[in-house]
């Protein structure tokens, strides 16, 4: 029988078929983590679904139901999901605020911060991102490559800007890895990304790994901890450490140094929001009391692109700074 997900777009109700192939990971035995990981990559009802050695490792959903294209679920190597499932599950006892915050997913503004667009949240008339394409599919010893194309369509139905998507998926026996590289090409007008908190590249985390639910704690790059000490700050990392049924368990998001305004700013909550942000600049500064803020207003001229790369870990056991940097340092270079 199929599992079935249902997702309340506030608009549109519809239902998410994961499909019983993805059952196969129970059988899926320990793997050594010098092997070099099989990887699946398949479409099925407006879903493509990456499997590692067997294992469900993530599916991206896009549905043209949805408001924007989104990765749920994502599962850490010996399959825990490490996402909140509201809104596509309702779970008693599991939080239920912010239902805009979906899986995983990269977007910005609630307040007409998109040359009067809001793609985050509080979408009006015909705003959303619209999956049109899959570029790539393919999978090899050690990786799976998903390719995609989407518009951020404006309120009143004219796209706005083009996303030009590459994930890769990779990982071993303790991490699974996706590597993100996102272009956005303004279409026919320039496109102003004022500053705001509300975005960008972001995950709601399962209940067990927020710091206000869990035993979750962030640290950043540059040695600060917990939501109070990370949030609003610059750094080229930071961790979400916490643990889910006797296991230590951690998210990782690092910035590229050839990404937009990095090192990004982090709208990163104690109730689960884990978000990367670097074009809220003079809303981070203003929250962190710096006397001056600085607005970025970052601008995409007409027919130009910008580049947003971002690597998430997902790490079972434990992982030292100094491994996080040597991490850092080979994805950066």
């Amino acid at each position: 029988m199929n599992n079935k997900i249902l997702y309340n777009t506030g608009k549109i109700i519809f239902f998410v078929i994961i499909i019983p192939a993805l059952t196969w990971g129970c059988r899926s035995g320990p793997q050594n983590k010098v092997n070099i990981a099989e990887f699946q990559i398949f479409e099925s009802y407006n879903q493509i679904h990456i499997l590692k050695d067997n294992r469900h490792f993530a599916t991206y959903l896009f549905d043209s139901a949805l408001l924007k294209p989104v990765l749920y679920p994502v599962y850490s190597s010996s399959g825990i999901l490490i996402q909140r499932q509201y809104p596509f599950y309702v779970i008693e006892g599991e939080s239920h605020d912010h239902p805009h915050h979906a899986g995983l997913s990269f977007t910005y503004g609630t307040a007409g911060e998109v040359n009067g667009n809001n793609f985050w949240a509080n979408q009006q008339g015909l705003t959303r991102i619209q999956h049109s394409s899959v570029t790539q599919l393919n999978s090899e010893p050690g990786k799976a490559i998903l390719g995609t194309r989407a518009n951020w369509i404006g309120q009143n139905g004219e796209e706005v800007l083009d996303e030009d998507r590459t994930m890769a998926f990779t990982g071993n026996s303790i991490t699974n890895t996706i590597d993100f590289t996102i272009r956005l090409k303004a279409i026919s007008e320039d496109v102003v990304f004022k500053d705001t908190k509300e975005g960008m590249f972001g995950i709601r985390v399962a209940d067990w790994l927020a710091e206000n639910h869990g035993d979750g704690v962030y640290l950043n790059s540059k040695g600060d901890t917990t939501e109070a000490g990370v949030w609003g700050k610059r750094a080229e990392w930071v961790r979400l450490e916490g643990s889910h049924e006797g296991k230590k368990i951690g998210i990782i998001i690092m910035n590229h140094p050839e990404s937009v305004n990095f090192p990004t700013y982090w709208h990163a909550r104690g109730y689960g929001l884990f978000s990367a942000n670097p074009l809220g600049q003079s809303v981070f500064q203003e929250g962190r009391g710096v006397e001056h803020p600085e607005s970025l207003n970052f601008v995409i001229k007409a027919g130009e692109t910008a580049l947003f790369k971002f690597r998430m870990i997902i790490y079972e056991g434990d992982l030292t700074v100094e491994q996080i940097e040597a991490d850092f340092n080979e994805y950066s270079s």
